[in-house]
C-alpha cells in the first residue's frame, strides 16, 4: 500500500467536484451516489486552519488525518477518481484556499457535498461559492436518521426541548425496540438502572479493548503531525484507533460481544487506570462516518434477542446513538450560530493551565486529563461530571472550555461536542435542552471511582487547607444561585441543604471559593 496519497491524475472537464470532508468518510455518502466517473472528480484536504483554529492535540489530529489517508485509499480502490491534498505537500491555510485551488485545476460545473458537521466550515463554503458565483449542492447526511429539516419539525411541537420525547418519537419512527406501539419490556427508559458503582473491589477483569497497530500511513501522518504541529499537546505514543472501516467493525463487534453485558450497569463508573472500563469505543469512528449508526443499533439489539445483553445495558446503549445522537445534532443546527456565544450565567475565568497538560493535585481531574492526553479519549461522565463541571463551578468562560473539548478528543465535531458542553456540561445556553445545571461535590467523584483515593483534598471538605475544590466551589455555586435554584423542582432540594447553614458557614464557604478561584491554575 502506497503511503502517499498521490495525485496521478488525468485532467478532464468536470461536471461536479465532490468535496469531502475528514467527518464524511462514508463510502455510502449522498455525495456520491450519482458519481460518474468519466465527469465527476472527488476533492479531499488537509489543512492546518482545522487543527489550529483551536489548539487540536495530536491524538485527534492524527485521527481524521490517518482516516482521511485511509478512506482516499478505499475510494481509489473502488474505481473513483481523487484529487487529494496532502499536509506537507501544499501550502494551502484553509479548506477555502484548497478548494479554489481545485476549482480553477479542475474547472467544475458544481461543487457536491453533504452538510459539514460545522457551522463555521458551512458558512465559509457558502460564502466562497456565493462569491465565485458557483453552484454548491449541500445534500442531505443519510447518514443520521433524522434530516435537519425534520428535526426543526419535529421541534415546533415542543416549548421545551426535552431529548425524553425525542427519544420516543425516534424508537416509534424506527421500530427499535418496540411492541407495536408500546416500548420492549413496558419501559422506555432504564436510565436509573445505568449509574452503578464499582465499590472498593473495582470493576474486576475488564474485557481487552481491540486495537490496531499504526501501519505506514498512520506513521506517516505521526510524522506529519511532528513536523507541522509539534507543540500541540497530547501524544501518539498509545495512539491505536481503528482508522479504517473494516477495522471500525472489528471494534464495534468486540463491544457487542465483550462489554455491552456490563456497559448498562457501569457506564457512570471510573476507575484509576481504567480509560475504557465497558465502554464501546466507536464514536470517533461514528462520527466521521466509518461506521453507520443502523448497523450500530442494529448489533446491540441483536445481542439482546440473543441474551448476550439486558435490555437494561442495550437499552441504554441505543438511547445514547438513537436518541442523544441525534438530538444533539438537531440542536447544534437549530440554535447555531446562538449557541456558540451562549453565557448563561455569564463567566468570563481563563481555563486553567492544567487542562492542558494534566498537572493538578485533584487527582479526579489529573486522572481524567491525563487519559485524554494519551488515549484523545474520556468517557461521557468524565467528559460532564468531572472536566465539565468543574469548569462550570470555576466560573470559566464557556467559549474557553468549548474550544478545549473540540481540541482534545478525537471524536470531537462541531455539532457533537458543543451541545454537549454549552448546554450539558456548562448550562451556558440556559436550559435550552436540559432541565437543570449539572452540578456535584466531590462526594459524587468518591462514591462513582476510587479517584478520590490518596488525593491531598477531602471530597467531604468544604474550608480549609484540604477542602475539595469540587466541593468548596459546589456549595459556593449553590450560594450565589440560591434563588433560580431554587425555584427548579429538579436542584430545589440541593438549595435545601445550603439554606440550613449558618451566615458563618456560607461566609466560609464564599471566602474559601474566593481562594480557590484565585488559585485556579496551582490547584
Amino acid at each position: 500500500m502506497a503511503t502517499k496519497i498521490k495525485n496521478a491524475l488525468t485532467i478532464k472537464k468536470t461536471r461536479n467536484l465532490i468535496f469531502i470532508l475528514g467527518d464524511q468518510l462514508d463510502a455510502e455518502s449522498a455525495a456520491v451516489a450519482d458519481f460518474d466517473p468519466q465527469q465527476d472528480m472527488i476533492f479531499m484536504a488537509e489543512v492546518a486552519e482545522e487543527s489550529t483554529h483551536v489548539w487540536s492535540s495530536k491524538p485527534r489530529t492524527a485521527y481524521f488525518l490517518s482516516a482521511m489517508r485511509h478512506f482516499a485509499v478505499h475510494l481509489r480502490g473502488r474505481g473513483f477518481d481523487v484529487d487529494y491534498a496532502q499536509l506537507g505537500t501544499h501550502k494551502f491555510p484553509n479548506l477555502v484556499a484548497a478548494l479554489d485551488d481545485a476549482i480553477t485545476r479542475h474547472q467544475p460545473k458544481k461543487i457536491v457535498m453533504v452538510e459539514p458537521g460545522d457551522y463555521r466550515v458551512e458558512q465559509s463554503l457558502r460564502a466562497f461559492c456565493t462569491a465565485k458565483k458557483l453552484e454548491l449542492a449541500i445534500r442531505e447526511d443519510s447518514h443520521f436518521l433524522l434530516s435537519r429539516r425534520e428535526f426543526v419539525e419535529w421541534s415546533k411541537s415542543y416549548k421545551q426541548l426535552r431529548m425524553e420525547f425525542f427519544y420516543r418519537m425516534m424508537r416509534k419512527r424506527h421500530a427499535v425496540m418496540m411492541e407495536g406501539d408500546e416500548p420492549l419490556g413496558g419501559r422506555w427508559n432504564f436510565d436509573s438502572e445505568n449509574r452503578g458503582a464499582f465499590g472498593k473491589a473495582g470493576p474486576g477483569d475488564v474485557p481487552a479493548a481491540p486495537t490496531f497497530a499504526p501501519d505506514k500511513i498512520t506513521r506517516e501522518v505521526f510524522s506529519d503531525i511532528g513536523k507541522n504541529f509539534s507543540g500541540h499537546p497530547g501524544s501518539m505514543e498509545k495512539f491505536a484507533w481503528a482508522v479504517t472501516r473494516e477495522d471500525a467493525l472489528i471494534a464495534l463487534k468486540a463491544f457487542i460481544h465483550g462489554r455491552l453485558g456490563k456497559f448498562g450497569d457501569y457506564q457512570d463508573a471510573m476507575w484509576v487506570n481504567e480509560p475504557y472500563l465497558f465502554h464501546s469505543l466507536i464514536s470517533a469512528a461514528l462520527n466521521v462516518k466509518l461506521l453507520n449508526p443502523r448497523e450500530v443499533i442494529a448489533a446491540a439489539v441483536q445481542a439482546l434477542k440473543k441474551g448476550q445483553a439486558s435490555i437494561e445495558s442495550v437499552e441504554g446503549f441505543v438511547r445514547q446513538i438513537l436518541g442523544w445522537r441525534e438530538f444533539i445534532r438537531g440542536t447544534y443546527w437549530l440554535d447555531m450560530p446562538g449557541m456558540r456565544e451562549a453565557n448563561h450565567f455569564k463567566h468570563a475565568r481563563k481555563l486553567p493551565a492544567w487542562y492542558w497538560t494534566a498537572d493538578t493535585q485533584m487527582n479526579c481531574m489529573k486522572q481524567s486529563i491525563s487519559q485524554t492526553l494519551e488515549y484523545g479519549y474520556a468517557h461521557h461522565i468524565q467528559r460532564l461530571m468531572v472536566t465539565g463541571i468543574f469548569g462550570l463551578l470555576a466560573e470559566t468562560k464557556p467559549q474557553e472550555m468549548e474550544d478545549w473539548y473540540l481540541a482534545v478528543y478525537i471524536d470531537a465535531v462541531d455539532w457533537v461536542e458543543l451541545p454537549n458542553v454549552a448546554g450539558m456540561a456548562l448550562y451556558a445556553n440556559g436550559g435550552r435542552f436540559t432541565s437543570k445545571p449539572y452540578i456535584a461535590s466531590g462526594a459524587y467523584i468518591k462514591r462513582m471511582s476510587n479517584y478520590c483515593t490518596g488525593c491531598r483534598y477531602k471530597p467531604d471538605v468544604k474550608t480549609g487547607a484540604t477542602a475539595c475544590p469540587f466541593t468548596t466551589l459546589y456549595w459556593n455555586f449553590l450560594d450565589k444561585h440560591e434563588k433560580s435554584l431554587a425555584g427548579n423542582p429538579r436542584t430545589s432540594l440541593m438549595v435545601r441543604n445550603i439554606t440550613r447553614m449558618t451566615d458563618d458557614e456560607r461566609a466560609a464557604i464564599r471566602g474559601q471559593a474566593a481562594i480557590t478561584l484565585k488559585n485556579l491554575d496551582s490547584l
